[in-house]
């Protein structure tokens, strides 16, 4: 993306500090109402008079600066406006009023993979999406060896690309993304795909480049661990609106608290109007705990059949494997109706090191072993243990099981 001229902002910043300026931005998209699914449909509204139209408010005079050098971080839940604010710095889209200033040139990876042919060998991708990027072929032969090295896939490169697993499409199209000679990284939720060994490449890439501190690095993501650790600034976004912007603790800690108050009453509401079976959690007590403290959860479900179910929490912690409680081995919690139910679940957290937790709540057929509902795949229910905890050894699965009612 071309620079636009910046000048001084009001409090004196140098204007050639600055890498990105959104002043006052604000943009909606127009929903309609009638559904085309057919030509004769398309040329039959045209003459409409009438056509009607749902106005979608995603951003809502949004300002905020990114300096040169800075690992900035945007959070927020799905659905804030985060995607659509990063296709609109990188002009995908256009803002309906306001400004966006670009100090230096800007590569945005939003969708990782666009460009990408299914019908090409993995050889053949890397120019064709170097070719998107700007490089030369000359260019691209000079960084062949350390793309293939960086993506795993020495072995794969001469299959076709259809032939390879999404995990293996994302390393191939991360490891060509870096590359770029660009002065400004835009990157949306890179970190929530990929396996294990992929993520702790991406973030080794990101603590070289913010030790570099030669580029600017916009990352949204629902990780607070990587907001904590390599953001230098962070920005939380609710309802299109900026919430809280500034220290990536503080806006971590907000978008945390923010989560564990979430209407799990609207959660249990939609699933109830589907008439399905659902389940909700909700952590009672701080969301900052320290590790002689014990974490209480409540569970709510409710079953549409009398098939035997029961409630399973899994936490999944950011320096240590996935722990599951094990429900099904305390039989009392096993129902068969149609009620609503509360589970509390009491977990000692002496066994966990510091870092976030993602708490999962799973509703699980007891004959078939299977999921019938789920609660927390967004991030919803997030617990925080502060760094200066005492590293206390491996997980343990022993917690407290009750069915109240």
């Amino acid at each position: 993306m071309k620079s636009k001229k910046l000048q001084d902002n009001e409090h004196g910043v140098d204007s050639k500090d600055i890498a990105i300026r959104v002043s006052g931005v604000s943009k909606a998209f127009k929903l309609p109402h009638e559904k085309t699914s057919s030509l004769k449909g398309m040329f039959v509204n045209m003459f409409r008079d009438k056509r009607t139209y749902e106005k979608q408010q995603v951003l809502k005079d949004v300002s905020f600066e990114v300096k040169k050098g800075e690992f900035f971080g945007i959070v927020g839940r799905n659905g804030g406006g985060k995607s659509t604010l990063l296709k609109l710095m990188a002009g995908i889209y256009s803002q309906d009023c306001g400004a966006i200033h670009i100090n230096g040139k800007l590569t945005p990876f939003i969708e990782l993979g666009v460009g990408f042919n299914p019908e090409l060998t993995g050889r053949e991708n890397v120019f064709l999406n170097g070719a998107l990027l700007g490089f030369t072929r000359k260019e691209m032969e000079n960084k062949y060896n350390e793309i293939v090295a960086f993506a795993e896939l020495e072995k794969f490169m001469d299959q076709k690309l259809k032939n390879y697993s999404s995990g293996m499409q994302v390393r191939l199209a991360f490891s060509i993304a870096i590359q770029a000679n660009t002065d400004i990284l835009v990157l949306d939720e890179v970190l929530a795909v990929g396996d294990e060994a992929f993520q702790r490449k991406c973030e080794e890439y990101f603590e070289k480049i913010k030790q570099d501190k030669t580029k600017t690095v916009v990352l949204v993501t629902h990780s607070m661990e990587s907001v904590r650790k390599h953001c230098s600034k962070a920005m939380f976004i609710r309802g299109g609106k900026v919430v809280v912007a500034g220290n990536p603790d503080k806006v971590a800690d907000e978008y945390m608290l923010e989560n564990l108050k979430s209407g799990n009453d609207k959660e249990k509401s939609e699933r109830g109007v589907l008439n399905s079976p659902w389940i909700s959690a909700k952590v009672l007590g701080a969301p900052v705990l320290k590790s002689t403290d014990t974490l209480s959860i409540e569970v709510k479900y409710k079953n549409t059949d009398s098939r035997p179910v029961y409630a399973k929490i899994v936490v999944q912690h950011s320096n240590a494997n996935i722990m599951i409680t094990n429900a099904k081995i305390h039989h009392n919690i096993i129902t068969n109706d149609k009620k609503e139910h509360t589970l509390m679940f009491e977990l000692d957290l002496k066994s966990y090191n510091w870092g976030d937790c993602r708490i999962v709540a799973l509703l699980v057929d007891e004959e078939k072993n299977y999921n019938v509902a789920d609660f927390g795949y967004n991030s919803e229910l997030i617990f925080k243990i502060p760094k200066n905890t005492k590293i206390a050894g491996i997980m343990k699965t022993t917690g407290k099981l009750e069915l109240i009612k």
